[in-house]
């Protein structure tokens, strides 16, 4: 017997935060997941990319609850790489696929911006749950901020999975 609360009942959205309340719930999400729960930053996980007007804050949304968001911005003036940080989900959504909806998210909206590569740095435990969505990695896992991360892209245009990035195509955001 199925409950309401069981993954496959649950109503999962994602949409681009459309205003500074959204935009709050987006850094809410982020410092719960990456300050609180990780400890990857003392205080906040906010840098100058957020304050960037190129910058797509995206909000994933359970039952009509904010449980996660994603971050996504052009690396190139011409718009073609796209790098996509700042994944996060809260604990209480993690059984509910949020995560693989936010980047497929993040990917088709890099993609309907006229993007055609997303690049992004993953946590090791995360490797394979992108892999499996079609990302690929490039080069050996390295750290970003002190945690390891590997480096991982994916085409923007073909449906079929990109070659591996290159280390210095990652740009300097985060």
């Amino acid at each position: 017997m199925q409950t309401a609360s069981s993954p496959s009942l649950t109503a999962t959205d994602c949409h681009v935060a459309s205003n500074s309340a959204e935009l709050a719930d987006h850094y809410a999400v982020r410092r719960r997941v990456f300050v609180v729960e990780q400890g990857i930053f003392d205080e906040d996980d906010r840098d100058s990319r957020d304050d960037d007007e190129r910058t797509v804050h995206v909000l994933g949304l359970v039952d009509g609850r904010v449980g996660g968001g994603v971050r996504l911005y052009p690396l190139d003036a011409a718009g073609e790489l796209w790098k996509g940080d700042r994944l996060a989900v809260l604990p209480e959504h993690r059984a509910n696929h949020l995560g693989a909806r936010l980047v497929r998210y993040a990917v088709a909206t890099a993609g309907s911006r006229g993007g055609r590569r997303m690049v992004a740095h993953i946590q090791l435990p995360n490797v394979r749950f992108f892999e499996h969505l079609g990302w690929r990695a490039g080069g050996p896992p390295a750290p970003f901020h002190g945690v390891e991360h590997r480096l991982m892209s994916i085409g923007l245009e073909d449906p079929s999975p990109a070659q591996p990035a290159e280390p210095a195509a990652s740009g300097p955001g985060r």
